[in-house]
C-alpha cells in the first residue's frame, strides 16, 4: 500500500476530493482531487453557497507534474518560479488567489491558504506516485 502522506483523519471521500486535516470540519477550505493524470483544485466554499449552480463550479484542472512543481515551489522545497501552470497572489485584504495560466481563479482566505500550506508541507497532497519516483531514483 502506497501511501499518500494524509494521516488517518484526513481520509478521502468517495467522490475523491479532499482537504488537508490542518482545516477545521467546520471551514470552508481548499479541496483537491486526483483524477487519472490530472489535479483538480476547488473551493467548497462554493457549493455552501445554495444561489450557485453546481455544474458552474470553478475548478482549477492541471497534470500530475505541473501539481508537483507547484507543491515544490509552495513548500519552498525548490526555487520560486520554477512553477509556471499557477500563480499565488496575495491581495490587500489578505486573501489568497490562486490563479490558472488559462485565467481561472480561486479565493481563498488566509486561514484556508495557511491550511492549505501546512498540509502540503506535511506530504497530504502529494500524489502516491511522487512517493514512487522518490524511491525509484
Amino acid at each position: 500500500m502506497i501511501s499518500t502522506g494524509r494521516p488517518p483523519t484526513a481520509a478521502t471521500p468517495s467522490s475523491g476530493w479532499f482537504k488537508a486535516s490542518f482545516s477545521s470540519n467546520a471551514a470552508s477550505c481548499v479541496e483537491v482531487r486526483f483524477d487519472g493524470a490530472l489535479v483538480q483544485v476547488r473551493d467548497s466554499k462554493y457549493r455552501r453557497n445554495q444561489a450557485n449552480d453546481p455544474a458552474c463550479e470553478p475548478v482549477i484542472t492541471i497534470t500530475l507534474e505541473q501539481w508537483e512543481r507547484f507543491l515544490n515551489e509552495a513548500t519552498g522545497r525548490s526555487e520560486a518560479d520554477a512553477n509556471s501552470a499557477l500563480t499565488v497572489e496575495t491581495t490587500a485584504a489578505g486573501a489568497t488567489v490562486l490563479r490558472a495560466q488559462t485565467g481561472r481563479a480561486l479565493m481563498f482566505t488566509a486561514a484556508e491558504w495557511d491550511a492549505f500550506l501546512s498540509g502540503a508541507q506535511a506530504h497530504e497532497f502529494d500524489h502516491p506516485s511522487f512517493a514512487m519516483a522518490t524511491k525509484t531514483t
